[in-house]
């Protein structure tokens, strides 16, 4: 036991180096990264790296020395009837793999066009799969915004904000809610929040409440509920009554509110948007008081006297406070509720002048209705508006982006500036972000498989099972209906490092083969695949059985690792069968040519040393 402990150390030892450092290389431009994606999985490439690091130095030590302690020689050993069973199985498969395998060398080309179709596939698959960010996740709570019209009196919105939450309140699966009504800037706006039961107690989860709810609700008249569940990761953006923002920005104020208008309501007839709402409330009931400054001025009233009369009238002023023996009490002077509800009541105020007349508000100012903005939101210094909106079910943020940012390049002029903001904005950036990230770790690992093999051919015969598990990933998330988010991609960057270690092991005992047996690269690589068959498919189905659970989804958090899990799943499962019979027909292609580049090579310097020793 301890020379073989030694000797299989030493044939495996090279391997193990290789597949550690590419696999912990992968993680290399994710610690780069900048911005939201760096931050969220720099600490998650930091563990994974460590921990292969740590796994790596354990498989060259401690591994072996267990196995010179602890293994027992093989005639010394009995087996029982399962091992016997299990084994003869085993044979068999391995027999099978034999003998496909000659067949697939021997029909070489078809491989290599299987390859191409499949690295096209792969193409194809990665621009048709619908791209999201973040996954929704059932966090237990609801928030939601209750919109009147604008002019609402407090008390009305009071009366509307109860009826929908004697609506909530009747909902089974709703635990608890908080209601309030009311902003600084608008009364026709109120707030809700919804607890929700556990998620065993109820049948729905959140989003599912949410829209169930949201079409309850909707029988309310002059209500709109809108009801969203909230991000895992709130990523700036205004406050909006739905998850994603759109901003407009213009220098015309006019033009801009009545674009931002008419964009609203185009964007609510775009499919698979819902909840199309916007901050822009700009017909708000006021009531312009012009007062007449010559008139006013001849009767020494000046206009501060005019507002502080306003005010004391409609602006609920504190004029004194009551004390008591154990307590105070304000006195707040006001009109009464039906004066401040009535327009004519304005021609009942006057304003006391200089000599102690009393002089009629209408003698000195003209009182008109009008409507006007509640307020004007401002973004980098210029008047902004912010259409806000959520995705239907099935629909990815990826195809809702696209659809809004086609409707803005038909009807919105060049003179209003568009921009998403919040986690629009950030899967916009994350996009391209992504992509850049998994063609550095592309990159990487070939740079250093070529300096471990001392070659630039053998690296990319070990990357060539990369487009398998790619286009195993990607099909599985069609298949499954899952997003390609930022987890998902993340997936697909840790397949780059698995499911190269087939490859590795091939290659390492082919290579050696060809140096110490002299043997073809034909009869090397078969060799390799017939030894290092058994630890390829005991690594990849440890893999696939340690990524199973977070694939089927158990658990809290679980939509979020549910893609992650499904794409590495799927992409192991996928390239583990093809990189079976194809990287041999790589390896022998490439072995080879470089062969063939090398014996050129050797010619040319031939001839120039003939041609040096003739020359005169």
């Amino acid at each position: 036991p301890f020379d073989a402990a030694l000797k299989g150390a030493k044939e495996i030892g090279f391997t193990i180096v290789s597949m550690t450092l590419s696999l912990v290389a992968v993680f290399i431009p994710v610690l780069l990264l900048q911005g939201l994606i760096g931050r969220l999985f720099r600490e998650f490439a930091v563990t994974i790296a460590v921990a292969i690091l740590v796994s790596g130095f354990v498989s060259l030590t401690l591994t072996p020395m267990l196995c010179a302690r602890f293994l027992k020689p093989g005639h010394t050993t009995q087996h029982g009837k399962f091992y016997e069973t299990t084994e003869r199985l085993w044979l068999k498969l391995l027999g099978a793999y034999d003998r496909s395998l000659t067949w697939v060398m021997d029909h070489s080309r078809a491989a290599l066009a299987f390859s191409a179709a499949i690295l096209i596939g792969t193409v194809l698959l990665g621009h048709f799969v619908e791209k999201g960010f973040i996954p929704s996740e059932d966090q237990g709570m609801l928030f939601g915004n209750v919109l009147t019209r604008e002019g609402t009196s407090f008390d009305a919105m009071v009366r509307h904000q109860q009826e929908v939450a004697r609506i909530v309140q009747a909902d089974s699966n709703v635990e608890s809610f908080m209601s309030s009504v009311g902003r600084s800037s608008s009364m026709n706006e109120g707030f809700i929040f919804l607890q929700l039961k556990d998620r065993s107690k109820r049948k729905l989860d959140a989003d599912a409440v949410g829209r169930e709810l949201t079409a309850k609700t909707s029988v309310v008249p002059g209500v709109q509920v809108y009801l969203t569940n909230p991000p895992v990761i709130n990523i700036g953006g205004r406050r909006s009554r739905s998850l994603y923002q759109f901003t407009l920005q213009g220098t015309n104020i006019d033009e801009l509110f009545q674009k931002a208008g008419e964009f609203e309501v185009a964007a609510r007839k775009l499919p698979g948007i819902t909840d199309v709402n916007s901050d822009l409330q700009i017909k708000n009931p006021q009531v312009n008081v012009t007062i007449d400054r010559d008139r006013a001025a001849q009767l020494g009233i000046s206009a501060e006297a005019v507002q502080q009369a306003l005010y004391n009238a409609y602006g609920a002023r504190q004029v004194s406070t009551i004390f008591t023996q154990d307590d105070q009490y304000w006195v707040v002077m006001e009109l009464l509720p039906e004066y401040q509800r009535n327009l004519a009541a304005l021609n009942l105020l006057s304003i006391r002048s200089p000599n102690g007349d009393l002089v009629p508000l209408t003698t000195l100012a003209r009182v008109a209705p009008d409507v006007g903005p509640l307020t004007v939101n401002h973004q980098g210094q210029l008047p902004a508006v912010t259409i806000s909106f959520n995705t239907a079910p099935g629909v990815s943020l990826g195809d809702a982006v696209t659809r809004v940012q086609d409707l803005a390049r038909r009807t919105l002029p060049s003179s209003i500036s568009t921009t998403f903001s919040g986690t629009a904005q950030a899967f916009q950036e994350a996009q391209s972000g992504l992509l850049v990230l998994l063609v550095l770790a592309i990159v990487v690992i070939y740079l250093v498989l070529g300096i471990l093999y001392e070659s630039f051919v053998h690296p990319i015969t070990i990357l060539t099972g990369l487009p398998f598990a790619g286009f195993g990933a990607l099909l599985i998330l069609v298949i499954t209906r899952l997003d390609l988010s930022i987890y998902a991609f993340v997936g697909v960057i840790m397949l780059v490092g698995l499911v190269k270690k087939n490859a590795i092991m091939m290659i390492d005992f082919a290579i050696e083969a060809e140096r110490r047996d002299k043997k073809s690269p034909r009869e090397a690589i078969l060799e390799a695949c017939h030894v290092r068959f058994r630890p390829i498919m005991m690594t990849t189905m440890a893999a696939l059985m340690g990524t199973l659970p977070i694939a089927l989804g158990a658990g809290a958090g679980a939509e979020s690792r549910r893609p992650l899990g499904v794409a590495v799943v799927g992409g192991l499962a996928f390239s583990q069968l093809v990189t079976l019979y194809v990287t041999p027909v790589f390896y022998t292609y490439f072995d080879t040519l470089a062969a063939r580049v090398k014996a050129w090579r050797a010619r040319r310097r031939a001839v120039a040393v003939e041609a040096h020793s003739t020359a005169p």
